[in-house]
């Protein structure tokens, strides 16, 4: 699976850990920042979403401090749903009820070992479809 991934300089660290963690199982596009150096989040959430409108089959992690910037950003773009998961459980529900398409985390309020169940979670929960699907059908505006 193709995976785009980006933050800002608080979501730096925690970008890396997750590239070296998930090395093995991924196909990786890493849209920056590429140091601690103070940035602006959209500056890179920006590039990943537009990569990830444009692939229907690619995902996205989004990291900044909060993840709510990141995750804002991203869902101005068409095809994007990027949810904001902190627990197994919501990150889970974003992919069977809402679809998402980009998981945004909050590096200032997660360990590196929930992020990598987060991960997990999100790229092996399917979407149920079903009643979810006519829910999800509407979220774009044409």
């Amino acid at each position: 699976m193709k995976v785009h991934i980006a933050s800002d300089h608080a979501g730096y660290e925690l970008k890396e850990a997750v590239k070296q963690h998930f090395s093995m199982g991924y196909e990786w596009e890493d849209h920056g920042t590429f140091s601690t150096e103070s940035v602006d989040y959209p500056d890179f959430a920006h590039p990943l979403a537009d990569a990830v409108s444009k692939d229907v089959t690619a995902r996205g992690i989004l990291i900044c401090g909060t993840g709510n910037g990141v995750a804002i950003t991203a869902n101005k773009h068409a095809n994007v749903r990027a949810a904001l998961c902190w627990n197994h459980d919501i990150a889970a529900l974003a992919r069977q009820h809402n679809d998402a398409n980009v998981l945004a985390l909050p590096a200032r309020f997660i360990d590196q070992a929930t992020a990598f169940d987060l991960i997990s979670t999100f790229f092996n929960t399917s979407f149920e479809g079903g009643r979810h699907e006519r829910r999800v059908s509407k979220i774009n505006i044409q």
